[in-house]
């Protein structure tokens, strides 16, 4: 094993023991992270901050896939990727021991339901408007009489649907596509829609200078591990690796190669 560190400590011993035999027979240890002996990581496959999926090889890369990678890489074990169409699809996942590991963004009521066990970066929010849009920063965006799109569950919903005070929120249950954006803010179905910054910067540049994206950030929120609630000890080996790639700067060139610009690595500024 090349994971020659605090992680390694962390491992299942399992001891056979044969009926009429005092002697006691160790089985081959697998890692606490993967007792399968395959590393199980979902994760949210339409979400370009975590990944992209090339449409004729299927192979998804991006931040998620790169540290995937990395961690069985460091257990010495083989590793499947499992696409949720959400964050609920992930916790449920999670929940029903499919998965050893998750990839979701931080949400108090989320944390109920799963346990955060670090941050790997940091995601912006910006708002996708029409091109002549009045609209220069997020605040202008909180008006009445102004109708604010976000897909149910997202953290850009759950912000929105909290924070403003005299928008209108039109809630839609799958990320609409780039034809379905295009129309619901040209036509004014929609004056502004919340989603992540990385997707809105995606969105403008496909739109052929139909859409664009406000300068700021309404919402910066960590996109973390998660592993089983309750589970101490996958907790513990994931924020041991969280800890060592933050120092290394393992997903800051990982950010570099997948070409995002609307997230930023994590404590990077005390680095």
């Amino acid at each position: 094993m090349r994971y020659a560190n605090k992680l390694t400590a962390i491992w299942l011993l399992s001891g056979l023991v044969t009926a009429g035999c005092m002697a006691a027979e160790t089985e081959t240890p697998l890692p606490v992270l993967a007792p399968t002996g395959t590393l199980r990581a979902v994760y949210l496959g339409s979400n370009p901050v975590q990944s992209r999926t090339d449409a004729q090889t299927g192979v998804a890369t991006g931040t998620v896939p790169d540290l995937v990678q990395e961690l069985a890489d460091r257990l010495d074990v083989p590793y499947r990727m499992i696409s949720a169409p959400n964050a609920r699809g992930l916790m449920d996942t999670m929940e029903s021991g499919e998965a050893d590991i998750g990839f979701l963004a931080y949400n108090d009521s989320r944390a109920l339901e799963v346990d955060y066990a670090g941050a790997y970066l940091v995601m912006f929010s910006s708002y996708l408007v029409p091109v002549d849009s009045a609209f220069e920063t997020s605040a202008d965006v909180d008006r009445a009489g102004v109708k604010v799109g976000a897909v149910r569950g997202q953290s850009q919903e759950l912000f929105v649907s909290s924070q403003l005070n005299d928008a209108e929120i039109s809630y839609f249950e799958t990320v609409p596509s780039q034809a379905e954006l295009e129309v619901l803010l040209t036509s004014g179905e929609v004056d502004a829609f919340a989603i992540n910054r990385q997707r809105s910067l995606d969105a403008e540049a496909a739109s052929g200078s139909q859409l664009r994206v406000l300068d700021d950030s309404f919402m910066e929120v960590e996109q973390s591990f998660v592993v089983a609630k309750g589970d101490a000890a996958k907790r513990a080996a994931v924020e041991e690796f969280v800890s060592e790639i933050q120092a290394s700067g393992f997903v800051m060139s990982s950010i570099e190669r997948a070409g995002l610009v609307g997230v930023a690595a994590p404590y990077e500024g005390d680095q």
